[in-house]
């Protein structure tokens, strides 16, 4: 099983969105308060977008998908679940990365240094 995950999270990584991929240029190779974030991350049976597993922060970044009513379900049992785990949560909205980066930047900082 966590085979699969691994080659999922690979192909996710390869087929990033230009949010993902925006908000990854400022989170890699610690450029972001020298905390090191990984992409596409494995927790127990789920994929996160982006993690920093030193401060047990997670940021998920979301689509329209995400707004329907089964993905809002699912979305809600696996934020549950991952905070059962210890782990902080943050969802960015696709237009908050176009709109307002700064701003989401100065969101993520605050979370990990919390």
């Amino acid at each position: 099983m966590k085979k699969e995950f691994t080659h999922l999270a690979r192909q996710l990584r390869k087929n990033q969105t230009s949010q993902e991929d925006k908000l990854w240029y400022w989170l890699r190779a610690k450029h972001f308060s020298s905390l090191k974030f990984r992409r596409q991350y494995l927790i127990g049976n789920y994929i996160v977008d982006f993690c920093c597993p030193k401060k047990k922060l997670v940021i998920e970044v979301d689509g329209g998908g995400h707004n329907e009513i089964r993905q809002i379900k699912a979305d809600k049992v696996r934020d549950e679940w991952l905070r059962s785990q210890g782990f902080k949560v943050l969802r960015i909205w696709n237009n908050e990365i176009d709109e307002n980066l700064d701003g989401v930047l100065e969101e993520i900082y605050f979370l990990s240094s919390t």
